[in-house]
């Protein structure tokens, strides 16, 4: 009997909790769909003049004596307080203001999303006598993608705003077609470069399929629907028009960079070979070797900096999707 009830009190918990584990799903559920109609957007504004002020009196304080400390300290209160003193009674003494942008690429450019929103905030406020710097980090991916994202930085520049573009990492192929844009590119000494070509590659498993007695049927209106294809036979002439059809891309992508850079060798630079720091400096890939650290330090001298994040609140299943769908390309990219 008192096994019975053991089992008994076990079953009614394993229930008990399914049916509490439901109840949650439910929940979520409900809020989801009541919150499915507004998603949260916010571009966030950090002063980092005020961060790296921070930063030099934490390392003042743990370093320099008690009461040189103090007297730093008052020092920099009272320069702080009348140079806003200046700003706020005479409106022409503002100063120069930059505006940061990060962007961290991907294969298919996912951060242009926020890019254009971050640029369409920064263009309804900027004047000419200010700045954007875009923090570039971008090896390349799908044209079209990088072309829209080289498009939006396109837009400070027909507005007549300075834009900077520092690469501390890579800027190479996507990437230096969003580079190209800018007036003034600058990079780390062992920065990738260039990479100015076009490619496009896939398997072919038709061999493998015939010797299976596998066929492959496809069936297409318009001469050039498909050319290269995965699983059927591919033909000299479907090699060709691939191949006519890179080039064109190519010569896009060549035209577009020599645009902004005519100082550029396009013989010499549009091989879809990428260079390091000093060697890009060479080509004139660059403007000058210089990191993004310093650039901004220099800056904040004669400048107000801002680092500038657009965010969207996305809701519990866009992340998961999301989330599988980052994984996968790590995958298909490894």
């Amino acid at each position: 009997m008192t096994a019975f009830f053991m089992d008994y009190g076990l079953f009614l918990a394993k229930t008990g909790t399914l049916v509490l584990a439901l109840g949650v799903v439910l929940l979520m559920i409900g809020r989801a769909r009541r919150s499915g109609q507004h998603v949260p957007e916010r571009l966030e504004v950090v002063n980092l003049n005020d961060r790296f002020r921070s930063m030099a009196q934490t390392l003042q304080q743990a370093t320099l004596p008690r009461q040189l400390f103090k007297k730093v300290l008052k020092k920099e209160k009272k320069a702080l307080k009348q140079k806003n003193k200046r700003s706020a009674s005479q409106k022409e003494d503002i100063r120069k203001r930059t505006f940061v942008i990060d962007f961290h690429g991907d294969i298919k450019a996912t951060a242009v999303a926020s890019l254009r929103e971050t640029i369409s905030a920064v263009l309804m406020e900027a004047k000419p006598a200010d700045e954007v710097v875009l923090r570039l980090e971008n090896a390349g991916g799908l044209v079209h993608e990088h072309g829209l994202a080289a498009s939006q930085l396109a837009r400070i520049r027909e507005k007549g705003i300075p834009l900077v573009v520092t690469v501390d990492k890579v800027a190479a192929s996507g990437g230096y077609l969003m580079a190209c844009v800018a007036d003034r590119i600058l990079a780390a000494p062992f920065a990738i470069l260039g990479s100015i070509g076009v490619l496009a590659q896939m398997p072919n498993f038709h061999g493998l399929l015939s010797r299976h007695g596998i066929e492959f049927e496809k069936i297409q209106a318009g001469r050039y629907k498909r050319t290269m294809t995965l699983f059927g036979e591919n033909t000299e002439e479907d090699r060709a028009k691939m191949q006519e059809q890179i080039d064109e891309v190519h010569g896009l992508f060549q035209r577009f960079v020599e645009d902004f850079r005519p100082q550029l060798d396009m013989e010499q630079v549009a091989t879809g070979e990428y260079w390091y720091g000093k060697q890009a400096l060479d080509r004139k890939l660059i403007d000058a070797m210089q990191t993004s650290d310093d650039y901004l330090m220099a800056a904040s001298e004669d400048s107000d900096i801002y680092l500038l994040k657009y965010s969207v609140k996305k809701r519990l299943s866009e992340r998961f999707l999301s989330s599988m769908q980052q994984t996968a390309l790590k995958l298909f990219t490894r």
